[in-house]
């Protein structure tokens, strides 16, 4: 968003509040509510990101593979001992599955368009009744559908000093060059 007046987006909007939410209002002003928009079903995230008007494109010679698979070691070690940058984290802590997806699909979108490299994605562990957590299960589920093979190249869990089992390496595809 880059002028005053612009409507945000639904997805910017998830975002906002998700920052607004976690702001306390300085001592002796009043917090201002902001009316919550109504939670994206996955289905509706996954509409947001298609065009609309679909042109007839050539197909490809040799389809691009679109497998992810884990880290190999050494790149592992390299991101665990911050050789490697994390160059971008997102928390989806608290968040429904629908919040979650919506949120880390358009944040790895924008990631992929800004070329970077290597990110953290923060789900929690769950319950502490012992259960594993929903967005712990479901993160690496989403990554093997189309609308994230596009973008991730793989995944794996994190170090422990970056969250353990609660949180995802994620190693973004590199941007096809085109030849000149």
């Amino acid at each position: 968003m880059t002028g005053r007046g612009k409507k945000l987006s639904d997805e910017d909007r998830v975002l906002w509040n998700l920052v607004a939410r976690s702001a306390k209002p300085l001592k002796g002003k009043l917090g201002v509510e902001e009316p919550s928009p109504e939670p994206m079903t996955m289905e509706q995230a996954m509409a947001l990101d298609k065009p609309a008007v679909k042109a007839a494109a050539p197909a490809p010679a040799k389809p691009r593979q679109t497998v992810t698979h884990s880290f190999d070691a050494p790149t592992h070690d390299k991101i665990a001992k911050g050789r490697l940058p994390i160059e971008g984290r997102v928390d989806l802590h608290g968040l429904t599955q629908d919040q979650a997806y919506s949120l880390l699909l358009s944040f790895l979108t924008r990631a992929y368009a800004g070329g970077v490299r290597y990110v953290l994605v923060i789900t929690g562990k769950g319950s502490s009744s012992g259960g594993e957590g929903v967005l712990r299960r479901a993160v690496p589920a989403w990554l093997l559908t189309p609308p994230f093979r596009i973008l991730v190249s793989s995944h794996d869990h994190a170090a422990r000093n970056h969250g353990g089992s609660g949180a995802l390496y994620i190693r973004l595809r590199r941007h096809a060059v085109p030849k000149s």
